[in-house]
């Protein structure tokens, strides 16, 4: 694991993937807000960390069940089995409240400027995304117009770290692994199928507290989005 650009090495990717939210829309402080404002619609006096925790347990167990459910229907059930589990009672406008919570989560400061900068340098940038379409067009069109292309569960009726919505984002861009590098900030699903697949990967590593699994080391970790650039200039990318 390397802050350098001695980790990126091989052929000069003509596509750049990121993760969404985490890496590039501001995640843990919007699930933050809309956390209170569910919460505090039941009455409040619950410890919204340890409520996060539990929901978050269930969305994950959810999105890895057969049949596939839509991103908005694990998160009004992962709700449900929060709310459950906490003595609250349910309402579908809880669900419908986060999931428009989610479109607005605004992007990091430095990621817009960031994004553009690597668009100039040629490259070709996609989203891979653990949502549905409707839900992340709301981000998409926070990052300044220079996105690609957008693959999501909805697309590959598959959940990071699930390797078929992987294969499915790189038949859909028509390339292969070596042609791509990776840029995320979730180290038990991105960093997980990396370790599994092999594609290289920049670890957006935002100070969270998650780390990256005990056996896998990113190409190249890196504090914020806008420290991309330099190590691919120094790679000779840019």
């Amino acid at each position: 694991m390397t802050n350098d650009a001695t980790g990126l090495n091989g052929q000069k990717p003509t596509w750049l993937t990121f993760d969404c939210y985490g890496t590039l829309i501001q995640w843990d402080e919007g699930l933050l807000a809309a956390m209170d404002a569910i919460l505090s619609s039941k009455g409040g006096g619950i410890d919204r960390d340890a409520f996060i925790k539990v929901y978050d347990h269930h969305e994950h167990a959810l999105e890895q069940q057969s049949p596939h459910r839509t991103f908005k229907a694990v998160t009004a059930k992962a709700l449900e089995l929060a709310m459950v589990e906490f003595g609250l009672s349910f309402d579908p406008a809880d669900a419908d409240l986060m999931t428009s919570s989610i479109g607005r989560m605004p992007p990091f400061p430095e990621v817009v400027e960031t994004l553009s900068t690597l668009k100039a340098a040629g490259f070709r940038l996609a989203i891979i995304s653990n949502t549905d379409d409707a839900i992340i067009a709301g981000n998409v069109a926070q990052l300044g117009g220079v996105i690609d292309r957008v693959i999501t569960a909805e697309q590959a009726q598959a959940y990071k770290p699930s390797s078929k919505i992987f294969r499915h984002a790189w038949s859909t861009l028509g390339i292969e692994p070596a042609e791509l590098v990776h840029i995320c900030a979730s180290p038990h699903l991105d960093l997980a199928a990396a370790r599994e697949l092999g594609f290289r990967t920049v670890w957006v590593d935002r100070g969270t507290g998650r780390k990256p699994l005990p056996d896998y080391r990113p190409n190249v970790v890196v504090p914020t989005l806008d420290k991309v650039p330099s190590l691919f200039a120094a790679a000779g990318w840019m």
